[in-house]
């Protein structure tokens, strides 16, 4: 007889039909040990918290879940580069992918877009950190391309980001995602003058469209608007950071 698995508090499993091997998910602010501006479940040690505080949400992250491995933690510069997974001192880059077994990517977010992707053999996986400045220099198709499997066989899960009534973004956003491709008009609304209401979530799944990936699963939550789960840097200025992550269980492979 199956039993359902009861996930810490902090932890969101990503709803999607990513095959059974294939675990994903992200993180909220409740519990931790992070306090003031930081104040939960905080994973980021560039943010300001306290070292100590950080170290400690991680280990509780890796035994609640019993990960195979410590996650492949990335120094994020929202460029385009996606580096195979690896333990060790971080690699610069928003987005890691892995093929080996027990290997976890991870991205730290507050505000973009987390993007996990796998394929439907459950043999590849990635992880990608997507906000505009990414998006724009084509951070989703290099996850694509990193992931190494025909669009056709790709799942793609995208998390909870900011969403477009909270995200007022100036004419040069606009402009910088409209040379990626023309069809990012439909992901921004006018707000006050010289300024757009954009969708990050759309600029997402219209570039995993435009590159082939139909297989698109995602949350609808705001991080702005539900401060009792999430960090959101727009809203609080300083702040944590959740964590999503991707994983393939060692000996299900």
């Amino acid at each position: 007889m199956s039993t359902v698995r009861e996930f810490p508090r902090w932890w969101m499993p990503a709803d999607w039909p990513a095959p059974v091997r294939v675990h994903a998910g992200i993180t909220n602010r409740r519990g931790g040990n992070s306090r003031h501006a930081f104040g939960g479940f905080n994973l980021a040690l560039h943010v300001g918290d306290e070292p100590a505080a950080v170290t400690s949400n991680r280990d509780e992250l890796r035994r609640g879940l019993q990960l195979p491995n410590e996650p492949c933690w990335l120094q994020q510069v929202h460029g385009r580069r996606v580096v195979a997974a690896a333990a060790g001192l971080p690699q610069s880059a928003d987005g890691s992918h892995a093929t080996d077994a027990g290997q976890v990517c991870a991205v730290l977010v507050a505000d973009c877009v987390p993007l996990l992707l796998t394929d439907l053999a459950g043999t590849r996986i990635a992880a990608i950190h997507a906000g505009w400045r990414g998006i724009a220099a084509g951070i989703v198709e290099a996850g694509i391309a990193a992931l190494g499997a025909q669009p056709d066989q790709v799942l793609a899960w995208i998390g909870p980001s900011i969403g477009p009534q909270r995200y007022a973004v100036g004419a040069e956003v606009r402009s910088a995602c409209l040379q990626l491709d023309p069809r990012s008009a439909d992901c921004f609304e006018p707000a006050a003058a010289e300024h757009w209401h954009a969708n990050l979530k759309q600029l997402v799944n219209l570039q995993l469209q435009r590159h082939g990936v139909r297989a698109i699963h995602g949350s609808d939550l705001c991080v702005h608007e539900n401060p009792e789960l999430f960090f959101s840097h727009r809203r609080d200025g300083q702040t944590g950071r959740m964590a999503a992550l991707i994983w393939v269980d060692a000996d299900q492979r």
